[in-house]
């Protein structure tokens, strides 16, 4: 296998409805990453788009083609991949193997989703076809009440308190609106206190509405190199180190590890086998924190803390900068948003910042060398990305 770098990044601000359509907030991030990179658009030898919900928000599908016929990179292979919000992150996993492969030397990959301006019936709704339609969502399951379940899980299953439980959850969220609201492409670019979430209204016990991400539209891009290619093209190159993939099935496949999400073990491990690392050799690590007890659970399976300690790292700041691993020092789904087909893009292109030194200071990470994405995609679908500083 080549080495492959990411040679160009591009990025939209995540928002609430877009007046834009998908194809021209793709283009507009695809764009930025194209010239960065310092290619053309006919140089391009693949596409793939992160896109979930196109049908539903915009009656639109097939935007990869039309994205292709827009950039000029016409008759070249498009192809639109759907994980629910792992999607943008399993498309970077493909792209990054045909590249790794020597079939193609360079690829335009991102996601892009337009969510928020279907509004919240239509937005839950759909996001909710991402649970089994056959037993779970005739059962009434929407994410909030999946991630609910998981928050009485842990609490059980570890002797935690529920207030205590609480109280980190709250803290994860502080800890996310305190980097976003130093992030240009942050929805909410606002700091919010522990008093301000546990005051919130209630959503689905025990998660209240600032334990939980909102709907976003946005988009992300990168340009995709091989290793030789991308050498001509830029000074500080981006490696993909490590890939790793794996799904758990319905939730009733899940029972004897919930509320570990044993999908994440797996691909997790995939990734840093593959980049020959461990977790305690992450310096920055940007995770799927739809809501904010997915942070505490996912820590765990990332191997940063041990099962049932994962809210301690927020109590006693190894979460933070200066830690022990930096965690969403973008502000994470819960402050930058989460435009669900775009996210895994996203968190990609914000290590790809951090490890150039280019993110504000305000969330500037000091000589980010290894850095980590995870993107969980519905009931169980996990991809994971080790990225390496190449200079």
């Amino acid at each position: 296998m080549r080495k492959v770098a990411i040679a160009g990044v591009g990025h939209t601000p995540f928002t609430f409805a877009a007046e834009k359509s998908s194809v021209e907030l793709f283009n507009e991030a695809a764009m930025d990453a194209i010239i960065e990179s310092g290619i053309s658009a006919k140089d391009i030898q693949a596409l793939y788009v992160g896109n979930v919900l196109g049908d539903f928000s915009e009656a639109q599908i097939m935007i990869q083609s039309y994205i292709a016929d827009d950039l000029g990179a016409t008759n070249i292979p498009a192809t639109r991949y759907e994980g629910a919000c792992a999607s943008a992150s399993l498309a970077i996993r493909d792209a990054f193997m045909w590249v790794a492969s020597g079939f193609y030397d360079i690829v335009l990959v991102g996601g892009v989703e337009t969510s928020a301006k279907m509004g919240t019936p239509l937005a839950t709704r759909t996001f909710a076809m991402a649970h089994d339609s056959h037993y779970e969502y005739p059962a009434g399951l929407t994410f909030p009440g999946l991630f609910a379940m998981l928050a009485h899980l842990y609490t059980a299953k570890y002797d935690v308190p529920l207030e205590k439980l609480k109280e980190q959850m709250a803290m994860v969220t502080v800890q996310s609106h305190k980097y976003g609201v130093h992030n240009k492409y942050a929805q909410f670019q606002k700091e919010i206190t522990v008093e301000d979430v546990l005051k919130s209204f209630m959503v689905c016990s025990p998660l209240q509405l600032y334990d939980c991400c909102p709907f976003s539209d946005g988009a992300a891009a990168m340009v995709l190199a091989s290793e030789d290619v991308a050498k001509k093209l830029t000074k500080k190159p981006v490696y993909i180190a490590g890939v790793g993939q794996s799904s758990s099935g319905k939730l009733s496949a899940q029972k004897d590890y919930a509320p570990r999400i044993r999908a994440r073990e797996v691909s997790v491990k995939q990734a840093y086998d593959m980049a020959g690392i461990g977790p305690d050799d992450v310096d920055l690590c940007e995770l799927h924190d739809c809501f904010s007890i997915a942070s505490i659970i996912a820590v765990e399976s990332l191997g940063f803390a041990e099962f049932g300690k994962g809210g301690e790292m927020w109590e006693t700041g190894q979460a933070d900068r200066g830690g022990k691993v930096a965690i969403n020092m973008s502000g994470g789904l819960k402050s930058k948003g989460h435009p669900i087909g775009a996210t895994g893009a996203s968190q990609a292109v914000d290590i790809v910042h951090q490890m150039r030194g280019e993110a504000e200071p305000g969330r500037q990470v000091e000589d980010v060398k290894i850095g980590l994405t995870d993107t969980l995609g519905g009931d169980g679908v996990l991809c994971n990305m080790v990225l390496k500083r190449g200079w």
